[in-house]
């Protein structure tokens, strides 16, 4: 799993980002957020460095874990 930055132009697609929010409500834009990770997932198709990311993202400020 890369932790450092590895993409061009990390501002404009937080921008962008940002943008594709813009309107939604609270559902819409958690239904947004699922598709683009889902999306996102199936470019990386590493099924090993998926679970480290979701791992690694539960981890991250502000993230209450569940009990399993």
């Amino acid at each position: 799993m890369k932790t450092t930055l590895h993409f061009e132009d990390a501002d404009g697609f937080y921008e962008h980002l940002l943008d594709a929010h813009a309107g939604l409500d609270r559902d819409q834009s958690e239904l947004l957020n699922a598709r683009l990770i889902l999306l996102l997932a199936n470019q990386v198709g590493d099924a090993r460095v998926l679970r480290a990311c979701v791992d690694a993202a539960a981890q991250g400020p502000g993230v209450t874990a569940r009990p399993a």
